[in-house]
């Protein structure tokens, strides 16, 4: 077998290759792009015995295994295409292999990609080779995390527009106690400082709730009206005006979220009806089509990726670690985690609550021995991870009586 350690930058790669024994028998820095790429593929089979080669198909690419700290990329997709083994191997875990090989600190192209050569020789067992997902489920993943991504956007600017408005015109506040529902933006952007909204005549703040379908339109303008003309305290006029430029930035810029975010969430719904194991993953208490689509595009579809359910629920962050040293024994929350993962199945316990008498009870119970709400979530969506693992094994949908047994038998 031959081991290649991959220390990618944004336009080149630095590679060593090596042989079972540690031996180096290549280093070469190679440029990003096909270029490069064919360079790598000549380095690896100049190296290859004969017994990796098959006189049908070339050489075995099985037996060539590749370290990277990336799984994300053309050069990556590559990698996998061409039927390499290929670690992603998390750049924390790279760093503490690095001090095993000098404690001066030091540290260098040629050096991370000797370490990384050394890990996937040495210690692939204790990694995970990147999994075969398809190509739909990656792309479903892109376009999830990117809903996902611009949801928290939105939430900053949200924050930071609510911060504002504190500082200088706290009786907007008052008048929408939620700024994110339509009506709010579009009269916070006609009228962002106390004296323009002051002058807002009720027809205008009618129209707006009539928009936005809200019911008794005519009353609740009159009341958000009153709020608005009420006597407050108010800043400098110059202060006012720069906070109402920053206030209309933010509104614009979170209204424009609001759309992207709508246009992406179809997107995802409709790549996710789509794909096998929808029907699957939407059995599942508390998952609909975009909450699904998040799970199931980071978990991949991948059947043989996770050898147990822990597997599955160790990637996804839910199940705890321990700490353990003399008669000292702490059980810690697992921090060190796919984040995008962690945070579904956190929304995805929570909405388990409503959906499911078993979540309920289960989540009931903890509450009960004095387990936090957080911590109750967590655990229930480390057991939640672990039914679903179940279901996808067997090729079965959710069903209830099944997920939770005892406390079914304990109702009966």
């Amino acid at each position: 077998m031959l081991f290649v350690g991959d220390d990618w930058a944004e336009d080149h790669h630095d590679i060593e290759v090596q042989d079972e024994g540690g031996r180096r028998l290549a280093r070469a820095r190679l440029a990003e792009g096909i270029g490069g790429l064919a360079r790598l593929h000549e380095l690896i089979a100049e190296h290859l015995t004969d017994d990796d080669v098959d006189a049908e198909t070339g050489f075995v690419a099985q037996s060539v295994v590749i370290g990277i700290e990336t799984d994300r990329g053309t050069w990556v997709s590559a990698l996998v295409a061409a039927g390499y083994q290929v670690f992603a191997l998390n750049p924390v875990q790279v760093a503490r292999y690095r001090e095993r090989h000098g404690a001066s600190g030091a540290k260098s192209d040629r050096g991370d990609a000797h370490v990384l050569a050394e890990i996937v020789r040495l210690d692939r067992a204790h990694h995970r080779p990147m999994a075969g997902d398809s190509p739909e489920v990656e792309g479903l993943k892109l376009v999830a995390r990117s809903h996902q991504a611009f949801i928290w956007d939105r939430t900053r600017h949200f924050q930071r527009l609510r911060s504002a408005l504190r500082e200088y015109f706290p009786a907007a506040l008052e008048a929408f106690p939620d700024l994110m529902v339509p009506e709010a933006l579009e009269l916070l952007e006609r009228a962002p400082d106390p004296a323009r909204a002051a002058r807002l005549s009720r027809s205008k703040i009618t129209a707006a709730l009539i928009r936005a379908h809200r019911r008794d339109p005519e009353p609740r303008a009159e009341a958000i009206q009153a709020v608005l003309r009420a006597p407050a305290l108010r800043q400098d006029p110059a202060i006012e005006a720069a906070y109402a430029v920053i206030v209309a930035s933010a509104v614009r810029l979170i209204a424009s979220l609001n759309n992207q975010i709508a246009e992406l969430q179809a997107v995802v719904a409709e790549g996710f009806g789509r794909h096998p194991d929808a029907e699957i993953v939407t059995s599942q208490p508390g998952l609909g089509p975009v909450l699904g689509a998040r799970v199931l595009a980071e978990f991949g579809d991948d059947h043989g990726r996770y050898a147990g359910a822990k597997a599955r629920k160790n990637y996804a962050g839910t199940s705890p670690i321990t700490r353990a040293s003399g008669t000292r024994r702490v059980v810690l929350a697992r921090y060190a985690r796919n984040r995008h993962l962690a945070d579904a199945a956190h929304q995805w316990a929570f909405c388990a609550l409503t959906a499911s008498p078993g979540a309920r009870a289960y989540y009931d119970t903890l509450r009960a021995r004095g387990t936090e709400h957080h911590a109750a979530l967590r655990q229930l969506g480390n057991r939640l991870v672990g039914i679903l693992h179940g279901c996808l094994k067997t090729r079965t949908t959710y069903r209830e009586d099944t997920a939770w047994p005892h406390l079914n038998a304990d109702a009966a």
